[in-house]
């Protein structure tokens, strides 16, 4: 389920539970290439963050290189990682939070 962020609901929404959050821009090839990899994740929550729109928010995370995922766990920055992924990789990185 993909859950777009912004500077109004972010903080709300990565409060509680375990959250991958993708930040990404508009212009962005691999963020575009990166999307049907998301979708077919079908039921885990993925928020996405327009850097370009919500600069403050990147700037606080010190992203700088799209796509950057983190994975939050009740508001705690827990894992990150950069780049095109496939969505088996995303799946392994969200599993072993689980435990």
């Amino acid at each position: 389920m993909l859950k777009e962020l912004n500077s109004k609901n972010f903080e709300e929404e990565i409060k509680s539970g375990l959250k991958l959050v993708e930040f990404y821009t508009e212009w962005c090839g691999y963020c575009k290439k990166q999307h049907p990899e998301l979708e077919e994740l079908g039921k885990v929550w993925i928020g996405q963050l327009d850097a370009d729109i919500n600069p403050d928010i990147a700037a606080k995370y010190n992203v700088n290189a799209f796509p950057t995922f983190i994975i939050f766990k009740d508001g705690n920055n827990i894992e990150r990682f950069s780049g095109f992924r496939k969505k088996e990789d995303i799946m392994q990185r969200i599993i072993k939070h689980l435990k």
